[in-house]
């Protein structure tokens, strides 16, 4: 069995980037589909991860052994075990959890740092969820969402139940990351604590808090994820350009 799923760019197009996807409680590889294709047809090299384990009784040794997989998913992704540029991490739950606390402590070395970060969902303390239907109606108001989470027999039901560990939401939440960071979250999402966010986003040099009208837990994945896919786009367009937005409104009625 692979260790990662791919998404490739359309041929004869020059690829734009690498993007890593880190999934989030309960789900597998296969939940990031639609969300690796689309980002893939505007030409970025996709690699899909597992989701990450980290045992809040060993902290560091979870991040060190995240962080070393990271860098291998990373590596290869270009011929000749080259690497596509700019490089951006996409964490969902308690995947952007992990990546925030990864590269918010000290001693990430630098040659493993992003060159950018998307936290999407990034929960609070709540959990919820007592049945699937429940489950799913936290997650997403999506159809096809709900059918792809309901329809893969290696997705854990029941997970949003799975407390985060306060030592893990601290690390990502106090977390004193240095490339720039775009949060999503939507505004329908019981388990966002929308404060602790704010503060975040406010604390970091360079972050944007994007709110998702009407999306649920599973932002990247929900009814708006044509939206929000063109959110991420925007930041990684945005990077080829030193972060000044390519395109600019002078004049709107909308």
């Amino acid at each position: 069995m692979t260790e990662y799923t791919d998404y490739y760019g359309p041929d004869g197009l020059r690829t734009r980037g690498t993007i890593v996807v880190v999934p989030g409680r309960g789900e597998t590889r296969a939940t990031y589909a639609r969300f690796g294709k689309r980002l893939a047809a505007d030409a970025y090299r996709i690699r899909v991860i597992d989701a990450p384990y980290l045992d809040s009784e060993d902290l560091t040794g979870s991040l060190t052994r995240f962080g070393d997989r990271l860098a291998d998913a990373v590596e290869g992704t270009a011929p000749e075990d080259g690497v596509f540029r700019p490089v951006v991490l996409v964490g969902a739950d308690t995947g952007a959890v992990a990546v925030a606390a990864l590269l918010g402590r000290e001693g990430t070395p630098v040659a493993r740092q992003p060159d950018a970060v998307v936290l999407a969902g990034l929960p609070g303390h709540t959990t919820t969820a007592d049945t699937w239907d429940h489950e799913l109606d936290v997650r997403t108001s999506c159809p096809a969402h709900r059918g792809t989470l309901t329809n893969d027999s290696q997705v854990r039901r029941g997970s949003l139940n799975d407390a985060v560990p306060d030592v893990l939401l601290t690390a990502a939440y106090d977390s004193e990351i240095a490339v720039p960071v775009l949060i999503l979250i939507g505004d329908a999402d019981p388990l966002a604590d929308r404060d602790a966010l704010g503060r975040t986003a406010k604390s970091l040099p360079r972050a944007r808090l994007s709110v998702v009208r009407g999306a649920h837990h599973d932002v990247l994945n929900d009814l708006q994820h044509r939206s929000v896919a063109a959110e991420v786009v925007t930041l990684l367009e945005a990077l080829r350009n030193e972060l000044v937005p390519l395109i600019a409104v002078e004049s709107s009625a909308w």
